[in-house]
């Protein structure tokens, strides 16, 4: 196993989450698909999820002029997944196990 990363806290992540109490963004590999993600999901925090939808997102080229000039480089590309839990149910990423 080991498809998912980390969890998504983000800010944009966190307003999605108080509108809807069950979705909840994860960083996953990229060459995981949406029933691999559904079950360790599952089998890792104890819910029921009822759907997974997932984002490929490309880096990013990025430049910045420093006193030695220009300096160019590229973020990571990284795929993300959305995953709705069964009504009711949710995630605590903040307690400690």
């Amino acid at each position: 196993m080991g498809y998912i990363v980390k969890p998504l806290i983000t800010e944009k992540m966190n307003n999605i989450t108080e509108k809807q109490e069950n979705v909840f963004g994860f960083i996953v590999r990229p060459e995981a698909n949406k029933l691999q993600i559904k079950a360790e999901v599952e089998e890792k925090y104890g819910v029921n999820v009822v759907s997974v939808n997932t984002c490929i997102y490309a880096g990013k080229n990025k430049s910045r002029y420093t006193r030695s000039g220009l300096v160019k480089g590229r973020t990571n590309a990284f795929k993300k997944a959305i995953v709705t839990l069964k009504e009711g149910e949710t995630i605590d990423f903040y307690s400690n196990f």
